[in-house]
């Protein structure tokens, strides 16, 4: 949990100021924003799933340190980067150690729970990296606005991922089954197809929570007229994400994945919803804490979904593929939110994304509860 707190803080230190940064320090525009943004979502969809492949066939240890070292390494680059090619070519790089660590350090938290206790231990674990992505930005746009230097926040990132480095160093895993029975030719090394639906309805969510944590800073800034503010709104999102734990706990311990999922998109309908149409303070700080509240139930619920429909030897792959469909949603997000907001404003992009979630909520209820029910194996 240290550890993977640890890679999302770093990640999620420089994500609401990434945008800030393009435009400031090498005059891009919107549409250009987006595109370079992307490029990092777009490089982890592509590695993860051959990493799940070598997380279930390698020493997972052995590819977690691997790929913690180059997640670490790569924000040196960002120190390095002179020009905006330059820029966009370590940026997309570094979603590929990206991807394949978050593989192998939640599919490592899998194997040392133990099996009675793992839907309730996953719910917590998630909750390590979204009280990162929640805080993280916070202090960012803090420290940012004390002393208006990207470098420095380049630096904590560095310094952050490498202390993640150490601490999954020190962990000491179980002997896991490998996946060699299966054919080397076979799709599912790399995608768990009994949970297709699954990965496709978190296409939505993920599109939602793309343009949301890379626009919310500068969508506040050029249209709200907030130069303060989007700190305590990720701080409120971490109390939602806090009280999600609270509330959902007892449910994740009885098996109730269905009802944590259904409850936690419909919150966050809620607070997309409000977010554009309320853009009072008590609309936009109150959606803050309502998308805390539901990513906080539904991420778990959905992680667990999935993990479900999985054999032992298929963890590495049953993580990808959800982690896979969540970058597939951030990419669109991050791509189709910059397009729209250079062509018609950042007011539409989040209107936007109150459709594309409605549209998930919609899928959810009509067809991937029964297609989880249907499918879920015996544990």
């Amino acid at each position: 949990m240290i550890a993977n707190f640890a890679l999302f803080f770093a990640f999620y230190v420089l994500t609401p100021l990434l945008p800030l940064y393009l435009s400031e320090t090498f005059g891009a525009t919107k549409d250009v924003i987006g595109m370079v943004l992307s490029g990092y979502t777009i490089t982890a969809l592509l590695f993860r799933p051959f990493s799940g492949y070598v997380v279930d066939t390698f020493n997972r240890k052995t590819v977690l340190l691997v790929c913690y070292t180059g997640f670490a390494i790569f924000f040196a680059g960002y120190l390095a980067a002179s020009t905006l090619l330059l820029f966009t070519i370590v940026r997309t790089l570094h979603g590929g150690p990206f991807g394949a660590l978050t593989v192998a350090n939640s599919t490592m938290a899998i194997d040392v729970l133990p099996s009675s206790r793992r839907n309730e231990g996953i719910g917590y674990y998630g909750l390590s990296n979204n009280l990162a992505m929640a805080i993280a930005p916070t202090i960012g746009i803090f420290i940012y606005q004390q002393t208006h230097s990207f470098e420095l926040l380049f630096w904590i990132a560095l310094i952050v991922a490498t202390a993640g480095l150490l601490t999954d160093a020190t962990v000491k895993p179980k002997n896991t089954t490998r996946s060699t029975l299966r054919s080397p030719l076979s799709l599912d090394r790399f995608f768990l197809l009994r949970g297709w639906l699954l990965g496709a309805n978190m296409v939505f969510f993920g599109f939602c929570f793309g343009v949301l944590s890379n626009y919310l800073a500068i969508y506040g800034q050029e249209v709200l007229g907030r130069t303060g503010g989007t700190g305590t709104y990720f701080m409120l999102c971490s109390i939602g994400l806090i009280l999600s734990r609270l509330q959902g706990g007892k449910a994740l311990r009885q098996g109730r994945l269905t009802h944590n999922a259904s409850e936690g998109m419909l919150i966050s309908l809620v607070g997309y919803t409000i977010f554009i149409a309320w853009p009072g303070d008590a609309g936009y700080y109150g959606s803050a804490l309502l998308i805390g509240l539901g990513n906080g139930h539904m991420w778990p619920a959905f992680q667990n979904m999935m993990i479900s429909m999985a054999h032992h030897n298929e963890r590495g792959t049953a993580n990808s593929t959800i982690l896979i469909s969540w970058d597939i949603g951030m990419g669109i997000g991050i791509l189709i939110g910059g397009l729209i907001a250079e062509l018609i404003g950042y007011a539409a992009a989040f209107w936007t994304v109150a459709l594309v979630n409605a549209l998930g909520v919609v899928l959810y209820f009509l067809k991937t509860r029964r297609f989880f029910l249907q499918r879920q194996l015996p544990d």
